[in-house]
Formats: structure tokens, C-alpha cells, sequence
């Protein structure tokens, strides 16, 4: 009996993500009295296979297969499911992305297993086992009871942290069997985000609103986002305007963040938004309207006027970067 954590790999690399994982996995075989096995599709090295250990992985199986280049539903659950049938897992971590959301419902069916998607902390109870997760755009938190034999977890990103707890992990290659169905999906092109930083991977997100009056006055947006190390996003209203590109928008109907900081500018602060980045670690909101519902939601608020403010906040950013 094993927790087996699914790590994902972007070109042959573990992220973050992976890692947080990996930490959380441990500190649930540690109450489960069990060990952790990763598993890892594609082509890894082993240095970087290596690293899951750091964390806490004890055995870490890697399926590497020519034809699992791209993100394969179909066939990335059946490799999932037999390692599970080999590992004797009664617990699967994966994380709450878009792979996670694609894979762990069908190999929850598969399994005959319940499923908890978007869980924000460590069981609170084993027997019967009791997770934890955020309901109703954010504003509830529902512990929720899994009965299967069989249990699937999906962690919310930025949730739990990354704690080192280095082991002697060993590496086994790992050789699925799959059948002509489990690969009838052909991925004719793989086309890839580059030139910025994805905002599900940042830790720093500067975000803008209507409050930034037009997309011309974006450059400062961008400006403090360079500077910080940042990815920018937007509110819904900025993106339907075409003011900024929708892979910006941040909120309900869009992307779900959860990084380390998040300003932001100009933005009002209705529902739906804060229900996409509520889990940020610090909400700093910057609005010349003191009665703004972001402030309700901030940890650290500025009222003043968005287009005098940035200058201040880029030169302030600028010296302080300077004189370290």
C-alpha cells in the first residue's frame, strides 16, 4: 500500500508544482504509516527524476514511451491506473490544472474511486478519511467524506508549500502496457506559450482593471510586472473590451491563481473575480474608490488614483533594487 503522486514534466523538467506534491503526499504516508512512489511519463532524466526524493518521494516509476510526447488522456490513465494496480495505491494525488482536471475523474471512474477536486490542506481525519476544500466561489470550506476503498485527490496549487524531506529514492523504470485504443487520439501539433511567464506557474501576479482607463496605459502594468519577476492578468471586463489577450483573465470564468502576491490595480473587485484569486497568499489592491470590495478581500490596500500610484510603486521598486 503506497500514496502515488502523478508528477508532470514540461520538456523533460519538474516545476514547482511537482514538488509541492510530492511534499504533501509525504506528510500524508506519514500519517498513513505508508511510503510515497512518484510517477513520472515521459522522457526524464534520472538527475531530474532524482529531485522528487528531495521531497520525500521514496520510489519513483518512470514510464517513458515515444509515443506519450504529448499530453494523452486515454493513455495517460491507463499507465496511471496500472501503476496503481502495481503499487497497491489506495491513495492518488494529482494536481488541480488542467491535467489533473483531464485525467484524475477518468481514472476515477476507472476505479470505482472517489474523487475530491481542489483540496486546500492535509486530511483532518483518516478514519473515515476527511478532506478539506473551498466551496461556493471561496466564501465556504466543505470537509468532505471519501468512502471508496480507492481515494483520488486533486491539490489546489500554492496551497500547501514546499517542504524538503530528502530520502534515498529509488528510480525503476516502468513498461505500461497500451493498446491501439488507448492511443487513437493523434496530436498532430503542439503549440507552446513563450516569451512571458504563465500565470498558473507565477508566484507574483500584477492584474489590471477598467481602473486602467484603456490598454495604452498598460506599460506600466508591465512595467512593475518585469521588475518583480511577474506575469500580468486582467479582470473579465478588460478582456471582453479586448483591452488584453483572455489568457489574462482572472476570475470565475477564467483562470484560478493561487500565487505568493497578487496587486491589484484598479480592479473594483466583484464576485466573480475574487472567487479566481482568493487563495492568493497577500492581496494587494491599489483603488482610488475606498468603498471597493477588493479591499475587503486585500491584505495591504492603497487609495489613490491607479495612474499616479504605479509610477510611485515602479520607482519605488527601481531603488530598492538598486541599492541591494
Amino acid at each position: 500500500m503506497s500514496v502515488l503522486v502523478f508528477t508532470e514534466n514540461w520538456d523533460g523538467k519538474f516545476k514547482k508544482l511537482s514538488f509541492e506534491l510530492i511534499s504533501y503526499a509525504n506528510e500524508i504516508a506519514k500519517k498513513l504509516n505508508t511510503s510515497v512512489t512518484a510517477l513520472s511519463i515521459g522522457k526524464v532524466e534520472e538527475e531530474e527524476l532524482k529531485k522528487l526524493g528531495n521531497y520525500g518521494a521514496d520510489k519513483i516509476i518512470s514510464a517513458n514511451d515515444d509515443r506519450l510526447k504529448g499530453l494523452n488522456n486515454q493513455a495517460y490513465t491507463s499507465i496511471i491506473n496500472q501503476a496503481v494496480a502495481k503499487e497497491s495505491a489506495t491513495l492518488i494525488i494529482f494536481a488541480n490544472n488542467s491535467t489533473g482536471k483531464a485525467v484524475a475523474p477518468r481514472l476515477s471512474a476507472k476505479l470505482k474511486a472517489g474523487l475530491v477536486s481542489a483540496v486546500i490542506a492535509l486530511p483532518s481525519n483518516l478514519e473515515p478519511f476527511t478532506i478539506t476544500k473551498k466551496v461556493y466561489s471561496a466564501k465556504a470550506f466543505a470537509n468532505i467524506i471519501i468512502k471508496t476503498p480507492v481515494r483520488i485527490i486533486t491539490l489546489f496549487q500554492n496551497s500547501f508549500g514546499i517542504i524538503e524531506s530528502p530520502v534515498n529514492a529509488t528510480i525503476e523504470n516502468f513498461k505500461p502496457e497500451l493498446k491501439d485504443s488507448d492511443l487513437k487520439t493523434e496530436i498532430v501539433e503542439v503549440s507552446k506559450h513563450a516569451g512571458k511567464l504563465l500565470l498558473t506557474d507565477a508566484e507574483i501576479v500584477v492584474s489590471g482593471g477598467r481602473g486602467m482607463k484603456g490598454p495604452e496605459n498598460w506599460g506600466t502594468i508591465e512595467e512593475l510586472a518585469t521588475l518583480l519577476g511577474a506575469a500580468t492578468a486582467c479582470s473579465r471586463p478588460v478582456s471582453d473590451e479586448g483591452w488584453r489577450p483572455h489568457e489574462e483573465h482572472t476570475g470565475q470564468t477564467g483562470k484560478v491563481i493561487a500565487p505568493n502576491l497578487y496587486i491589484a490595480c484598479g480592479i473594483s473587485g466583484a464576485i466573480q473575480h475574487l472567487a479566481g484569486i482568493s487563495s492568493s497568499k497577500c492581496i494587494v489592491a491599489i483603488n482610488k474608490d475606498k468603498d471597493a470590495p477588493i479591499f475587503e478581500a486585500a491584505d495591504y490596500g492603497i487609495i489613490g488614483d491607479v495612474m499616479k500610484v504605479l509610477p510611485d510603486l515602479i520607482n519605488a521598486v527601481k531603488e530598492l533594487k538598486a541599492s541591494a
